[in-house]
């Protein structure tokens, strides 16, 4: 048994982070960072379709990381959580400290950058 699978914390902290690990998930949340977005302004700033959108959004609120607001016919998201901001800076810190050595790691390395997320987009592109 490895360590993860008997230890319900650290599951629960690969769940998080697995749930961040995509890469339009995680440009999601930085746009909801900003303020609340309804899926249509979300599918016009990253470029994707309406159902990817929903889909990621319904993973994340599932996650308990972001919340909806209704209004009329209307959905806004936010962000359930400031801490989640918070760690996502802290990311973007460690990604300084590291350089290319995360985005070159064989194990976990990136093949090609996700979808509308190039080498440091995460603090260039989408920093708050």
């Amino acid at each position: 048994m490895t360590a993860a699978k008997g230890n319900h914390a650290l599951r629960r902290g690969s769940a998080l982070f697995h749930g961040l690990a995509d890469g339009n998930r995680l440009a999601i949340v930085r746009y909801l960072a900003r303020g609340e977005r309804r899926v249509v302004d979300l599918t016009r700033e990253l470029g994707l379709a309406q159902g990817t959108v929903s889909g990621h959004l319904a993973c994340l609120r599932d996650c308990g990381l972001i919340v909806g607001r209704p209004e009329g016919r209307q959905m806004f998201y936010s962000i359930a959580h400031p801490e989640l901001i918070d760690v996502l800076d802290a990311a973007e810190h460690l990604l300084t400290l590291t350089g290319e050595r995360v985005e070159l790691c064989p194990a976990t390395g990136l093949k090609a950058p996700p979808a509308n997320l190039t080498s440091n987009t995460i603090t260039k592109d989408l920093a708050l």
